[in-house]
């Protein structure tokens, strides 16, 4: 079983659906025509929304092939913070319950992107001295 296995199925069923559910239903090209492009990225925002929904699908068999697992989870870091600044924040903390659409999940996905970062660092051992 791979390291982390359990880490890894969450953050890869979830990047996969998040991609490939707005690629298939044309949801991306919305995000990229009707929203990133009326808040200052026009006229780069469809490109850029494909390329948020791009990196999550290359990050999923990244991640299971072990490859790049420090620049996959930059990359996927930096698109969360910017997901909670120009999309969440104004929400507040909670998905659902005490609001709606806050920051709490892409907190949490951060906090494993690290986990899977920083665990593929060998321990260090201390040194004696005599």
């Amino acid at each position: 079983m791979k390291k982390y296995f359990f880490l890894r199925c969450g953050l890869s069923v979830i990047l996969l659906m998040h991609s490939a559910v707005s690629i298939f239903s044309g949801d991306v090209n919305n995000f990229g025509l009707l929203f990133l492009d009326t808040i200052g990225f026009s006229p780069f925002g469809l490109y850029l929304a494909w390329m948020i929904k791009l990196v999550h699908l290359a990050s999923v068999a990244l991640i299971w092939i072990d490859s790049f697992i420090r620049p996959v989870a930059i990359c996927n870091i930096l698109i969360f913070i910017f997901g909670i600044y120009y999309v969440h924040w104004q929400n507040g903390w909670f998905v659902v319950g005490g609001g709606t659409n806050g920051i709490e999940f892409n907190v949490l996905l951060i906090c494993s992107f690290l986990q899977l970062m920083f665990s593929e660092y060998p321990a260090q051992k201390k040194s004696r001295r005599s």
